[in-house]
Formats: structure tokens, sequence, C-alpha cells
């Protein structure tokens, strides 16, 4: 104890990196240690380079809460920790690091960059599990998987390999979104769409048989190199006479038809569109129904192709600017109107992609989509909390289509199919193949393109656990999950992925819940950013709060899957929070030297109300936060454990428990030491699955306890120990105290000043309550003289009144203790200003001009300033008739 006594403040980071340590080190966290029943989460895999961010701090800290939670109840709880290879985004790493020495793939070939690949992985691994660590991740570190481990690359060639037999894949020469600075093509859901300032060109193409002209409007003047059609709806009686007829794409000279369909939104511009198959989807499906030429006058490099003539080598938007000026000189260029639209940029670097006909890879998910739709229709699951995502998740599914699963990089899963240069064969294989099976050719080379990163993921549920071997202790044991934790963002990027390919692969849903969270914002309900410079970086913060503090208080803002709203002030009020639990476990344990604890109940022994009551409020806190994590409600977890540490066992008991403890009576310091200890037991368990680092280090100072405090069991809900009829006498006494302090600092009393008072009880039931405190309040409340009155009792006089919440009538007797002329002339100056404030601001209120012209939460924040300012001249007029 002697170093306890020394340590007047917590300083979290010794503790958090001395615990952190011996956590991984000793293995605490390990699956199978128990004979327990079955639980499993698996970690959303962070990219294998990457750094922690804030929406990571969240994520994991809620699955932390789980883990612990589910550990110290008994059940043998696996978290599988892993990382994923992240193809585009490592790549992209690498390549920059290898233009700085002058160098890039291509010059260096597939297997030496992948080496470079390699070595970066090596490097840069240990900074994200190091940080998941800091963050106080309970994860089993000998589970750890890597997405390109051996045995998760075989389940990927095995699961391609059933679907590909089952001819679910297939390769195809369809449009494409691409990203030009990646040179990869891009799924739809790693487009954004941002709205962007632009222009609408509205062009003049002739018609060939010199009869006038067809008006185009375009946000793209560039393409209109390579259109070969304009398309106008048929239903457009200002182009009826023309369909069918051919015009001259001006710049190109060349003729291009008029056809009518449906698709074409008349209401568009001029009603009339120009089509270009080779760079735009709607386009595409356009040219493809009425035979249209494609003509790719950009190409895979952003810049304009062979095909667009005296524009080739031109970036999209030099050839832009040219164009326009080349049919304004040409008398082609009707107008230009300002225009806001919305682009296609790619997620990962923002670049504009560009649509184009490729040849790629797909996966045919419609037939997927439709087994997990009827798993949810059946009640096979999973469950969402909150429930609405439910529906998000079903509408995803039914309008999935077809998958881009081929990437052109080198970072990955090469695709597993081979195709024979003699004989043309084309095989998928598990295992890689010498020559052709079907001539015997050793020309049998395998595809370039690696996999997208999400296929791998898709399996991450059950290929960790040892899928495809059947088998495989760990998959028979805890799987199917039980629990997803993860943001509403990525539903369909990963949750839809892994419950179509568990359900095709295992016949199982990877997870029975789905916990969906919100993402962290500002205080303005801004998305955190570096561009913004909003963002907050975890690191930093656990290095200048620590790291309970950080998850407390993002555990605290955890509600019904809604956006976070992340303030410093939260992570103040966290640390101070830390702090007081602290001071008051200090304060316990060095009045508990030498005092070893009973094995029996405490409550057994304990005959005096304080003791029976902080017992009381701790069975119900049991209950609340139990049930609060039981149902993945974390904010109220969070809520019902700081108020019983803060209100109920700080800032009450600890103080009513200090007579006895300072106390002669050896027999009655022994029931509060046991009772203090029981609580105190019970509250640092109960607060451990949050707070993590603060809880084990003073589990391990408090005496009799054994072994890591994540191992021990959850506090046991305590329905014997609750006694509302305690609660309501204890309730009053601090309802009554509590206002008492309030009148003090409000009159200038300072709290050491003894004091004289009148109770006046809201229910006269609760008068023996009142009188039976009198011991308490002489020592928290500095009464030396407490009078009792009944309901037709006078009010004393030489008196200053006040209700409490409850509505008690407190008198507080001011001989000796406020100088009442002071007093009337305090109020007086008051009143005096607060009615002047009020008059300028009804004035401001009164005057049209402000009303109508000022922002409306400004109208409104006066409004609620007028409705203060005049409940506080009510007041001040009260108190002031009070003592006249």
């Amino acid at each position: 104890m002697s170093d306890l006594e020394d340590r007047t403040a917590y300083d979290p980071q010794p503790v958090e990196a001395r615990w952190s340590k011996e956590w991984v080190e000793a293995g605490v966290f390990g699956a199978g240690q128990n004979d327990g029943e079955p639980r499993s989460i698996v970690i959303p895999p962070p990219n294998v380079t990457g750094v922690l961010h804030i929406g990571h701090a969240l994520d994991n800290t809620i699955q932390d809460i789980i883990a612990r939670f589910q550990r110290m109840r008994g059940r043998d709880m696996l978290w599988l920790p892993g990382t994923d290879h992240a193809g585009i985004a490592t790549q992209a790493v690498v390549e920059r690091n290898l233009a700085t020495e002058g160098l890039n793939r291509e010059e260096m070939g597939r297997e030496a960059f992948l080496e470079r690949v390699w070595s970066w992985k090596a490097q840069s691994h240990g900074t994200i599990t190091g940080q998941l660590q800091r963050l106080g991740c309970s994860l089993d570190w000998s589970r750890e998987r890597f997405t390109l481990d051996e045995n998760l690359s075989a389940a990927v060639r095995e699961a391609f390999c059933r679907l590909y037999d089952e001819g679910l894949i297939y390769r195809g020469r369809r449009i494409i979104h691409w990203c030009p600075q990646d040179k990869t093509a891009l799924s739809d859901e790693e487009v954004d769409h941002v709205e962007r300032q632009s222009h609408l060109w509205h062009l003049r193409y002739p018609l060939e048989d010199g009869s006038g002209h067809v008006e185009v409007a375009t946000t793209r003047p560039e393409t209109m190199l390579g259109d070969t059609g304009v398309a106008v709806s048929p239903d457009d009686e200002r182009y009826a006479g023309i369909i069918g007829k051919t015009v001259t794409l001006p710049l190109m000279d060349r003729p291009i038809p008029i056809v009518a369909d449906e698709r074409v939104d008349k209401s568009f511009g001029t009603g009339a569109v120009k089509v270009t198959p080779a760079h735009d989807p709607l386009d595409f499906e356009l040219g493809e129904t009425h035979g249209l030429e494609q003509i790719a006058v950009i190409g895979f490099d952003g810049r304009m192709t062979e095909e667009a003539g005296e524009y080739q080598g031109l970036s999209r938007e030099e050839c832009r600017k040219k164009v326009v000026a080349d049919l304004e000189a040409q008398g082609l260029l009707v107008k230009t109107e300002d225009y806001t639209h919305s682009v296609g940029v790619c997620t990962r670097c923002d670049t504009l992609i560009e649509p184009l006909i490729s040849s790629q890879w797909y996966l045919k998910m419609p037939p997927l989509a439709r087994r997990a739709i009827e798993a949810d229709a059946s009640g096979e699951g999973p469950r969402w909390v909150p429930e609405r995502w439910r529906k998000v998740y079903v509408d995803w599914l039914e309008k999935l289509g077809d998958w881009c699963i081929s990437r052109q990089l080198w970072w990955g899963h090469r695709i597993p199919v081979w195709t024979c240069q003699s004989c043309g064969h084309q095989g998928a294989h598990r295992d890689d193949p010498a020559k052709c099976p079907s001539c015997g050719s050793a020309e049998y080379l395998q595809e370039e393109d690696v996999l997208d990163t999400w296929f791998s993921s898709g399996l991450w549920p059950f290929s960790t656990m040892g899928w495809p071997d059947e088998d495989a202790p760990d998959l028979k044991r805890y799987f199917p999950t039980t629990v997803l934790v993860t943001g509403y963002d990525i539903i369909f990027f990963w949750v839809v992925r892994m419950a179509t390919m568990s359900l095709k692969m295992t016949g199982r849903v990877p997870f029975e819940t789905v916990f969906i969270h919100g993402l962290v914002r500002d205080e303005h309900g801004r998305k955190m950013s570096k561009s913004l410079g909003n963002a907050v970086d975890p690191i930093e913060v656990m290095d200048e709060y620590g790291t309970d503090a950080l998850r407390f208080a993002l555990t605290s803002l955890v509600t019904g899957g809604q956006d976070i709203s992340f303030t410093p002030s939260r992570l103040v009020g966290a640390r101070n929070f830390g702090n007081k639990i602290f001071n008051a476990t200090r304060f316990a344990l060095l009045n508990m030297e030498g005092f070893e604890p009973s094995a029996h109940e405490a409550a057994t022994d304990s005959d005096r109300d304080v003791e029976r009551w902080i017992l009381s409020r701790t069975a119900r806190a049991i209950d609340a936060v139990t049930s609060a994590l039981e149902d993945y409600r974390f904010a109220d977890a969070a809520d019902a454990a700081y108020h019983w540490w803060w209100n109920e066992f700080c800032d009450w008991y600890v103080e009513m428990a200090k007579p006895a403890l300072y106390g002669d009576d050896e027999e009655q310091k022994t029931r509060t030491r046991q009772v203090l200890h029981t609580v105190l037991s019970t509250g640092l368990r109960m607060l451990h699955p949050i707070t993590p680092y603060i809880t084990e280090e003073l589990w391990h100072l408090l005496p009799g306890t054994e072994g890591y405090i994540g191992l021990q069991g959850w506090p046991e809900r305590r329905p014997g120990w609750i006694d509302g009829d305690i609660e309501d006498r204890i309730g009053i006494f601090q309802e009554v105290t509590t206002t008492l302090r309030q009148l003090r600092a409000e009159k200038g009393v300072a709290p050491s000043k003894k004091v004289k008072i009148a109770v006046r009880p809201g229910d006269p039931s609760q008068a023996p309550s009142i009188e039976a405190a009198r011991p308490l309040f002489e020592q928290l409340a500095n009464v030396e003289e407490l009078t009792v009155l009944g309901g037709g009792d006078p009010k004393p006089s030489d008196t200053i009144a006040i209700v409490g919440s409850g509505g008690s009538e407190i008198y507080l007797y001011t001989e000796g203790v406020v100088d009442m002329a002071q007093e009337r002339a305090r109020l007086e100056k008051e009143l005096a200003e607060t009615t002047k404030r009020l008059e300028n601001t009804r004035k401001k209120l009164a005057n049209e001009n402000f009303t109508s012209k000022a922002p409306e939460d400004v109208v409104e924040r006066e409004r609620r300033n007028e409705t203060e300012l005049a409940e506080k001249v009510l007041g001040l007029e009260r108190a002031l008739s009070e003592i006249a």
C-alpha cells in the first residue's frame, strides 16, 4: 500500500503499457481455456499497412466489450484477429515508395515487385496490430490470420473453383469503372458519387442531308469524338420526323444514325442525347440494343487514343478544352450553361473514374443473393441490431447484380484460371497445373489479374477457422460466429459478401447477430477527414488522455446505430471519471490495510442503512449494466456504470462510510470494510469490459483478489440485496442534502460552515426517514440543528427557503450565516441587471428586421434566452419577497 500512498493521481501511460504487454505475453485471452459455451467474433480485418483511425477505435472497442463480457460470464470466447492484404491500397503505397527510387513495377517484373510488397508487409504489419493491442483488444493472437496466408489462399482457390465449375464465374466484355490512377477496374461500391460544379455544353450536329441540325447537350464534350449515334425518345414529337436519319459528327466528319429509345429522358437538355457506347454505361446498353459501333477514344491511361484523331495523347481535361474551342470556332457550340452534377470518383485516390469497355471476370450474384433472402425470410438470420438495418440488407440483396471480381493488380489472390495457348482449353484449378489437362501442352498460362480484395474478405468468417476442412476444430466449435460488429457504411461491401458466400460454401449464415454502429463525426456532424482538419487521431488521444478515457468516451455515445458526434469535452470528462475511480478506490484501499475479506455475502452482516443502501444500489447497477450489455445497448451500460461509480459510490457511499472507518467500533469498521470490499470488487468487474486498464490495475491492489480481472466471474444478479425502503430513506436524505448544498452555493455559505435547518417533507410519511438521518446530516451536510416540520407548521422566521426536486421545503436559518442586508442588496442588483437584459432581448425579438433576416438558429437562441431570463427574474423577485 505504500506505493498507493505516493500515487495521488492516476497516470494511465505506465499502467497501460505494462498490462498490454503482459496480457499478450501471457496469452490471457486465448480461446479454449474453459469448457463454457462457445462464443466467437472475427475482427473486421484492417489493412495490413494501415494505422488505427477513430472508426477502428470505436469498432474494436465495441467488440472488446462484448468479448470481455462473454468471457467473464464463463463462455469460451474466441475473438479472432487478422489483417487484410488490401490489394489496391497496399500496392499503391509500395508503388509510391518505388517511385521515390526511380523504379516502377513494370520494369521490376511481377516476382521482384511482389517480393518488395511482402517485405513492406513484414515491416508495417506490426503497426496496426500493436495499436490494437494498445487499445486493449483482448484478441487471441495465437490465431492471427492474414488474407494471403497459405490456408486462406487455399480457401479462396476452393471457393473460386466451386463457383467456376457451377458456371457462376465467367469472363465477359462489358463496360466497367476504370481508375486511370490505380490502373484497375473498380466495382460499383468502390466508386464514390460526388457533386461537382461543371457545365452543360449544347452542341449542334448537322443532319447529313443538309435539312437542318440536331442540338445535343453533354457534360463531357471530349467523349463526343467517340459518338456513334444520337438517341431521342420515341414519344418526343420534336424529333418524330428525323428518327432514322443520320447526322455528321463534328470534328470527326463521321456519319452516325439517329435512333429512338424509351430510356432517353426527353426533359434532359434538348431531349436529344449523344451516344458514346465505349464511355458511358447507359450508352453501352443503347449501343447494344441498336447495334452501334464501340469506339474507345479514351485509353486506360486516361489519355486520348489514336481513335481520337488529332486529339491523341491529350489528357481528358486538355481534350475537353480543345474540343470546346474547336466547336466554337466552327459555329457548332450553341451555348454553355453552369451545371452541378454527380460524378464518379475512386474511393481510394479521388481520381475521376472512366467508364471503359474491358474484358473482366464476373461472379453471378443473383443466385447467391436469393439464398440469402430466403435465409432472412425463414428466420435463419442474421438478427440485426438495430432491426431497421435488416431492410437495408435485404434491399441490397434484392438489387444485387453481377460482381466484377477481377483487378488489374499484382498484389492479391491471382485468379486461378489457366488458358492453353495450344488448344485453347481453359480451366480453374485448386493447385497449380504443370501442363494443359486437355492436350498436355506446357503453354498453359495463368491469368495475370488478381481477385477483388472483397472476394477473400467474403470468406473471412469461415476461412479463418479452417474451411474448407469441414473437420477443422475451430470451424466445428466456433462457426457460425456469435456477432459481427461493423459500421453501416460497409453493409454492402462486406456483410452482403460474407452472408452470400457463407451460405453458398457452408450452408450457414456466418453470424447469429449483426450489430451496426454509426460513423464518428465531429460536433458539427461532419465526417472526419484530414482535409477538413477535424480528424481525431486515436493514438494522440491515448497519449494525452489514456486509452480507457477514449474507450469510455466512445462507448457512451453508441446509441441505436446513429452517427456519433465526438467532441474533446467527452475525453476530458472520461479522464476525470478515471481519476475519480482511482481516488475513491485509493481511499478505500488505504482504509483496508490488514483487512482480509470474508467469503460470505456482505449483506447478511450489515445492519446500517448506508451499507444496505449501497448494496441495494449495487444490485440495481448490476441489473442495469448486465441487461444493457446483453441487448447491445452500450451507451446505457456506460451510463449505468458511470452513475453507480460517480454518483453513488464516490459521491455518497465513500463519504457515508468514513465515520465507521475512522471510528473506534472495530466490529462496525470490519463490517463496513467488508461491504466496501464487496461493492468495490463488483464495481471494478462491472466496469472492466469498457475500461480494462484501470480496472485491472486496481483489481490487483484489492485485498484477496487473484488472477486477471478479465477472467473473473461477471457480477451475479443480487435480488436479495435490493431494498426499496432503504433506498427511499437514503433518497430523502440525499434530496435534502443536495438542495441544501445548492442553497449554500447560492448564498455564499461555505460547505464547512455549520448551519441550522428546518425541513418540511414533500410527503409527510418521509418525516421518520429524515429524523433517522440526523447523524448523516451532521456528518455530510454540517447541520448542527435539524427541525422536521409538519404540514400545518408555519414557515420558520429568519430563514431562506428552497424547494428540493422531490417537493421537500428546506429552510436555512440566516442568523450568523447570511447577512440579510447584503443578500438583499445583491439580489436587487442582480434583478436590475437581469431585467435590463430581458428588456433588450424582447426589443430585439420585437424587431421584425431582426427576426426576418437573422439565421433561424440565432433567432431561436434569442427566444430561449428570453425564456431563461424571464424565469430568472421571477426567481429573484420571489427570493426578494421572502426576505423583505
